[in-house]
Order: C-alpha cells, then structure tokens, then sequence
C-alpha cells in the first residue's frame, strides 16, 4: 500500500521551476536552503497557492484516552477560520478547501507510546505516520487531496502541543495511487493556538518559519519579525503575510513590485487593503536590491484585513536574504524606534510593534545607508514615500 524510508522535519532539495511571475532585477535567486526566499524559480516539490487547492483533514484518536470532543467541534477550531485567513491574504487568488473525515480513527498504540513531542524522534514519528496512514488509508481517498491534515485527538496523555508541524519526506509515502510528500501534524490543545493552522499551511507552500529559536528554547522567539507575519508567529497581531511572501506565491504580480535603484518617490498601498491581487494596479510592495542573496522590503501596514488587530500602522522596512535557513533570521524587521515599544501585554514582542515609520519619520537602514522618509497620505490612505538607496 505505501512504504516509508526515511522521514525528516526538513525540506526537499528540488530543481527550479519555471517562475510563473516576471522576476525582475530586485528577485533573489532562490537557493538550497531551506524554504528559502529566492522567488526567481518556483521549488515544484512545493504545490503553490493559487487555485483552489484540497485538503482532508482526519481525525485520530488513541486507545488511552477517549475524545472528550466530537470531531465537528475539533473541526469549527480551524475551519472556516483558516480558509477566510488565506482569502485575504491571497485578495481572493487561493482557495483552501478544507474536508473533514469526521468520526474518530482509533490508532494501534497508546498515544504515550508514539513519544510525541516538539524534537521528535525519528523513529517515534515514523511510526506515528505509518500507523496513521493506515487506519485512515481505508477510508479516505488521498489521491483527491492535495493536503493532508492529521488530527490527533488533543487530550490524549500522550500528546504534545509543541509537535504541531509541517513533516515533509524524503521518501514519499504511497497511499491510493498517489505520493504524499507531506503532512501537517496537529496536535494543537482545545481550543488551539490562534492562526496556528495558518502557520503550518503556510510551510506546504514553502514559506519559512520566522521566529527565532533560541539555541537552549529560552529567552524571546520573536526577535526577528515581532508581530508582523503569520509565519514569525501564529499570536500575531498584524498576521498578514509579508509583501515578500505574496511576491514569492504569485498573490502579488511584477507591476505591483517597485524595484529601486535610485532615489524615486514610491506611492504604497495599504498591504491588507482589499482590491489587490497580481492584476490590480498600484504598488504594494518596494524593493532595494542589496546583495547576491539580500534586499530590503518596503510596505504600508495598516488596520484592515488579517491585520486588523495591528498594534500600529506605518511603512516596514524589513531585510530579506535568500540564503538563510528557516528559523535562523530569513527576514528579519528593521526597528524605525529601537528605543520605545509598544503594545505590552498584546504584542507578542512590544520592542518591534511600533517598528514601522510614521507621516514624517524618516530610517536612515543601519549597515545599509538606504533611507526611507514617510511624505504623507493620500486621500485614499495610501503612503507617499521616498526611497534612497
């Protein structure tokens, strides 16, 4: 029916795809590493999102434990919730449909005997997946998916919340037919973490996680990016993927893309604004090539959208650089007020929630020499700005 070899937490080596976008002179090239952010070529081991894509969501259970909840209520945790997150963002380009195979699966171990937890044993996590292949493979179709969530049951003994990931294959495994590369193992608490569905969906399309981990997992995980991308955390107040991401899944087109090499003024949109999409006129997103593998990103951020619970509104100037792994600083925020922060007790790092620059605020970028200066707004609430490289 299937075969498994050998499974790990990290991305697949794939060939370059043709990008479906044109790139322009500001594009990194994508590299090996690991969801890397070079947008000239789409990695074709990753589907990208935008169609409609199809994901079955199968729900697990264990026999020490019995579900304290019906697999309807598991399902209203992350459904219509994670689809409505990825129709703004895309500005109606994606659609995830997701289908629930409700009524609990049992599993053939004990959920302590799978030894879940967030620095997975190799072995232990094989197991998890082949066992759970198999009592879902009867049942469900998997050839019509193009994702597959695996549910387990949250109050299980043996179940950690922290193992919540993307687990993609170096081997393939074989179910009707089809290779599944992937899985999204949940193992989120009731109710689960906000957006956390999200985040890790957000992995199936070769976005990078933002965070940054700290080597001995204390200290503050969000350094990098603060509040501003799912992808950095699933708490976030402005959760909108960057214009970097949208670039990189085809949700925002080349001519919404300002590459600048020399001093311009730059009119911005609002990022979360409705009326976007590749083929919608009016720049969102503004780009300083500065190396080989790295960039600065230039957007308007404002409260509407997936970041309507923003902390503050302003234009984000962020550095990209294609050739870092995920979680080791792919992107990483540009603080226009390095000495104040905002947002206590909301922000999931006040430090970077006033990050972005205000009308008549200026950023002369730390290393860089390029500089920002905030003009004003329109009467239509865009941001006038200047760019210097």
């Amino acid at each position: 029916m299937f075969s498994l070899v050998a499974i790990a937490a990290t991305g697949l080596a794939a060939g370059p795809a043709a990008a479906d976008h044109p790139a322009g002179p500001c594009a990194l090239p994508r590299t090996g590493a690991h969801h890397s952010l070079g947008l000239d070529t789409w990695n074709a081991a990753y589907p990208k999102p935008e169609r409609a894509l199809d994901a079955v969501m199968v729900f697990l259970s264990f026999p020490d434990a019995v579900p304290a909840h019906t697999t309807r209520t598991i399902t209203a945790d992350y459904v219509p919730a994670t689809g409505e997150f990825f129709e703004r963002a895309s500005y109606g380009r994606f659609t995830l449909r997701v289908h629930p195979h409700h009524g609990w699966l049992r599993m053939p171990r004990p959920s302590t005997e799978y030894e879940v937890r967030r620095d997975w044993a190799g072995d232990r996590r094989a197991a998890y997946l082949r066992d759970a292949l198999a009592v879902a493979d009867p049942v469900v179709d998997f050839s019509r998916y193009d994702i597959v969530y695996l549910v387990a049951d949250p109050d299980a003994p043996g179940v950690d919340s922290d193992a919540t990931k993307v687990v993609n294959l170096h081997t393939p495994l074989r179910a009707d037919g089809t290779d599944i590369d992937r899985m999204v193992t949940l193992f989120e608490r009731h109710p689960p973490d906000r957006n956390v569905l999200a985040h890790e969906t957000g992995h199936v399309f070769d976005l990078p996680d933002l965070y940054n981990r700290p080597v001995d997992g204390k200290g503050d995980w969000d350094t990098h990016v603060g509040d501003w991308d799912v992808m950095g955390s699933q708490f976030a107040l402005a959760p909108e993927p960057f214009g970097w991401h949208k670039w990189k899944l085809g949700w925002l087109g080349g001519h919404q893309v300002r590459c600048v090499r020399e001093p311009q003024p730059v009119t911005l949109r609002p990022l979360a604004a409705e009326g976007g999409g590749p083929a919608a006129p009016g720049t969102r997103l503004a780009v300083v090539r500065t190396g080989t593998g790295s960039a600065l990103a230039v957007e308007a951020r404002g409260a509407a959208g997936n970041d309507r619970d923003t902390c503050t509104e302003g234009v984000l100037v962020y550095r990209v650089r294609s050739a870092t792994e995920s979680g080791a600083g792919p992107v990483e925020v540009v603080d226009a007020h390095p000495l104040t922060e905002a947002c206590r007790g909301r922000s999931v790092y006040p430090p970077l929630a006033d990050a972005p620059l205000a009308e008549g605020e200026a950023l002369t970028v730390p290393g860089e020499g390029t500089r920002v200066e905030v003009l004003g707004r329109t009467a239509a609430g865009a941001w006038r700005v200047r760019i210097t490289p």
